[in-house]
């Protein structure tokens, strides 16, 4: 696998862009809060605004995906975030940045991410062999938990060095070097909707001609065939008019007495037209299609109402602990970065025991108690006071341990997705899983910023952080936990 170069460009690619992606993350939160001196509300709204192209755009992203060249979807959304921050960086430069510039290339940034996210899971399942699907996610996720060690260091650095839409600047120039390893994929797609829609518009040469002719040779001999075609039809048609009305004449010398069959026959009075029945759009068909999948198949539909419980609960406790961290136990912005960071060890170390943990104990059994440990991590941050070493040692701690079994129940959930899901279906499952999974993420965020203003944010950041516990509940509840050690393999059925 590491020996193709398409993955390795795909995987380097998408590298630098979940860097660039977790440096954004929380270079815009810290430059609202630390530059624009923004309140609890205002970066609820900021956080919200940013998640909200996942409840709006990721149905509609899985059904394009699934017709369009993923490495073509995975440049241009670079190039765009890539406009995105630079506009932040111009604005700041220009003294003209403020809260609706943050809020215009969060959105911008947020929409863009989601076609990226869907392409690039789509991608790999096209890029690479099945025996390989397996160690193609673990490397891909493993990147990620590596961008997640640098990107919010990264930000939280640069926040604090320069200032911060400077400190913008380093993730556009990280989404520029993605889109340029991305660009470089070679390996072709074969897409059968933009097959079949080639094939319909460029017909196929007739039969006895080279298929290489020159196109004025190939399209004479088209048109010389309609020709043809449609001469033998007129003259079928005046035969069979001519015969109608030889076998009328000698019934109507005899009078006989049943004439309309005959004329039903010879002038047949023309039927009504009917219109035919108006279809649905295509990509709302499309659409559908994956929201019915994923709702009929119980355990894919488990883990989207787990996976809403977690993001709802995890937007609230974000917004939160990002206001937590320098408000009330004074930390800087290395700091809040150095803490921050600490989920992406976690998470690299998550990726290497997804390839064990689940064979080994099943799959459902990792789940279950992987969701359980993770999430009921932050519920110690509360109790935590002062801005001593101790204290970063224990965000650092919390931080590892929401990663490490936080990234283990997103490859084995993401490893149960792709089995259990046509390969023609792939996008459209990924994109109703997100859409599910992460659209109520902005009314979290929006929460999140409510109860810190209303009760303070040490009983709102232990609020948020118990409703991070649904979540394993309700995979404990459903057919997730009954998985075993192998997944049943539906890729290679027909949708």
């Amino acid at each position: 696998m590491w020996r193709d170069r398409d993955f390795r460009r795909l995987w380097v690619g998408q590298t630098v862009s979940q860097l660039g992606e977790h440096t954004t993350l929380v270079v815009l939160p810290l430059c609202a809060v630390l530059t624009l001196d923004a309140g609890a509300g205002e970066l609820g709204v900021l956080r919200a605004v940013g998640q909200a192209p996942i409840l709006l755009l990721s149905l509609l992203a899985g059904a394009w995906v699934d017709r369009w060249r993923t490495r073509t979807v995975m440049v241009l959304a670079d190039v765009g975030r890539a406009l995105a921050l630079g506009t932040v960086a111009v604005a700041g430069l220009l003294g003209a940045l403020g809260l609706p510039a943050l809020l215009v290339a969060g959105f911008a940034v947020g929409a863009l991410s989601v076609f990226f996210d869907v392409a690039y899971q789509s991608s790999l399942v096209r890029l690479v062999e099945r025996d390989q699907l397996v160690r193609g996610n673990s490397a891909l996720e493993g990147s990620r938990s590596a961008a997640q060690i640098a990107g919010p260091a990264l930000g939280g650095a640069l926040v604090s060095l320069l200032s911060a839409p400077i400190a913008a600047v380093s993730g556009a120039l990280l989404f520029a070097l993605s889109c340029l390893s991305i660009r470089r994929i070679r390996r072709g797609e074969s897409l059968p909707e933009a097959t079949q829609r080639r094939s319909r518009r460029h017909p196929k040469p007739t039969r006895g001609l080279p298929s290489r002719l020159p196109d004025f040779t190939r399209r004479r001999s088209q048109r010389h065939s309609e020709s043809t075609r449609d001469l033998s039809q007129r003259l079928s048609d005046f035969t069979r008019r001519e015969r109608s009305q030889r076998l009328q004449e000698p019934t109507q010398e005899c009078s006989q007495p049943h004439p309309e069959p005959r004329q039903e026959h010879s002038q047949r009075p023309p039927e009504p037209t009917q219109e035919p029945p108006r279809r649905p759009p295509r990509v709302w068909r499309r659409i559908c299609e994956g929201l019915g999948f994923v709702v009929g198949d119980p355990s894919l539909r488990a883990v989207c109402l787990a996976s809403a419980a977690f993001q709802f609960s995890l937007a609230a406790t974000m917004t939160v602990y990002l206001l937590f961290l320098p408000r009330e136990l004074h930390l800087s912005g290395t700091e809040v970065g150095l803490a921050l960071a600490a989920t992406g060890p976690g998470a690299l170390l998550g990726s290497l025991l997804a390839a064990r943990l689940p064979g080994r104990f099943g799959h459902g059994v990792v789940l279950v108690s992987a969701a359980a440990l993770g999430d009921g991590a932050f519920l110690f941050v509360p109790v935590l006071h002062g801005s001593s070493a101790g204290t970063v040692l224990a965000l650092v701690a919390v931080s590892l341990v929401f990663g490490t079994f936080g990234q283990l129940v997103n490859v084995t959930v993401m490893g149960v997705r792709q089995a259990l899901t046509p390969d023609g279906m792939q996008g459209r499952a990924a994109a109703t899983i997100t859409f599910v999974g992460m659209g109520l993420t902005p009314l979290g965020s929006l929460l999140g910023g409510f109860l810190a203003d209303e009760w303070g944010l040490r009983p709102s950041l232990a609020v948020t952080a118990a409703g991070m516990l649904l979540s394993p509940l309700l995979m404990s509840l459903s057919p997730l936990a009954r998985l075993g050690r192998t997944l049943p393999d539906r890729r290679l059925l027909v949708d």
